[in-house]
């Protein structure tokens, strides 16, 4: 009676109230009472069949548990990353999923609109669904196919770990040090030169957390940090690892990366770095990896080497790309570059752009403190 009281409330109006109300609701609710006997009694004979699946499914994960994978989000994540899945949504369904970050900092992360991620989020669940993709352990000769996502999972949290999307604070250290344990885990399980090398990059940045901000929770940039209160046992573990990865060879995009960060490692000061190495290094990562935020990067460490110039004329190549047009650090870059050069109207402009993107508030109080010196 109940769901006949529910359709007479969705279906009638003013005008289409029938001649004997009683009379449809209770035809209404006998049908209604008929359909749940059948489809009670076809419940009750597939009961057995659908019990004796989810039976083998549990006895099936519980023996590759014992032998392949013994940690339970490391398991998640291999379980997610399945190649029938496109890797771009693989991976953003994973650090949705599974490691519970935001869309807004997935999003972030792939430097698109939170719109454009919910709509991939939603692409890669339906395809989950037509596509009838099990949910199932990984057996240990499907694992070396899932490990580059893997890889891309682990630094994308390590990422949001380090530097924040959004909110107060400019770190979130519980994130950083579960990829690093998510790292170790992986590089025992499934022993690559690229896993050891990002876990050795990994390890390198993470030793400058400390200096990475002031008394106030303020954003200290790296050739204004206080070195010594770097965390040198994390580097010396960082520099030995980042070795082992390169003599493996050949070198990969992590490798490429931990031996930038050890070169800052390695240097006593930022005007003792290497900028020249770093540069090339970075023009290796870019033929590799010709994303905008490489050559960002390359950007960086080819002013510092060669001049403002050289990293403006950089900048000017990736200046049409969506990404950056909306990337905060693109704007405070070329803010920066502009300020070396004396152009003081540019680099203005270009910081206040970086200032209305960013999320982070430590990041915005850093952005305003430049507004200010500029404007003084």
């Amino acid at each position: 009676m109940h769901e006949a009281f529910v359709e007479a409330a969705r279906t009638w109006s003013d005008e289409s109230i029938p001649s004997r109300p009683t009379a449809w609701l209770i035809s209404t609710a006998r049908f209604k009472a008929i359909d749940a006997f059948r489809r009670d009694a076809r419940l009750r004979a597939l009961h057995p069949t659908i019990l004796q699946h989810i039976e083998q499914l549990e006895d099936y994960n519980a023996e590759l548990t014992e032998r392949s994978i013994e940690d339970d989000q490391l398991r998640l994540i291999f379980c997610c990353c399945h190649p029938a899945i496109d890797p771009q949504i693989q991976v953003a369904l994973t650090l949705r999923e599974v490691c519970g970050l935001s869309t807004d900092d997935i999003a972030h992360a792939f430097l698109v609109s939170p719109a454009t991620m919910a709509q991939r989020l939603v692409r890669g669940k339906r395809k989950i669904r037509q596509a009838g993709i099990p949910f199932l352990i990984p057996e240990p000769a499907q694992l070396p196919e899932r490990v580059e996502a893997v890889l891309a999972v682990i630094y994308l949290v390590f990422n949001e770990g380090y530097a924040a999307a959004s909110g107060e604070n400019l770190q979130r250290r519980g994130l950083s040090q579960e990829a690093i344990r998510l790292c170790r885990l992986l590089q025992a399980l499934c022993p690559s030169a690229e896993s050891e090398a990002l876990l050795a990059l990994m390890l390198l940045m993470e030793s400058r957390r400390d200096a990475r901000i002031d008394a106030q929770g303020d954003l200290v940039l790296l050739g204004f940090q206080n070195r010594a209160r770097w965390d040198h046992e994390l580097i010396q573990e960082g520099l030995t690892l980042t070795e082992q990865a390169l003599k493996r060879g050949p070198a990969g995009p992590y490798a490429i990366q931990a031996a930038i960060a050890a070169l800052h490692a390695e240097a006593p000061s930022s005007d003792e770095t290497d900028w020249r190495q770093i540069a090339a290094l970075y023009q290796v990562l870019v033929a590799q990896n010709p994303s905008p935020v490489v050559v960002l990067n390359q950007a960086v460490a080819v002013a510092m080497s060669v001049g403002a110039d050289a990293g403006l004329t950089l900048l000017d190549t990736i200046s049409d790309e969506p990404s950056m047009k909306r990337y905060h650090l693109y704007h405070a870059t070329r803010g920066e570059l502009l300020r070396r050069k004396g152009e003081l109207d540019g680099a203005l402009v270009a910081f206040e752009t970086a200032c209305k993107m960013t999320q982070n508030d430590a990041e915005t109080r850093f952005l305003e403190r430049k507004l200010q010196e500029l404007t003084t």
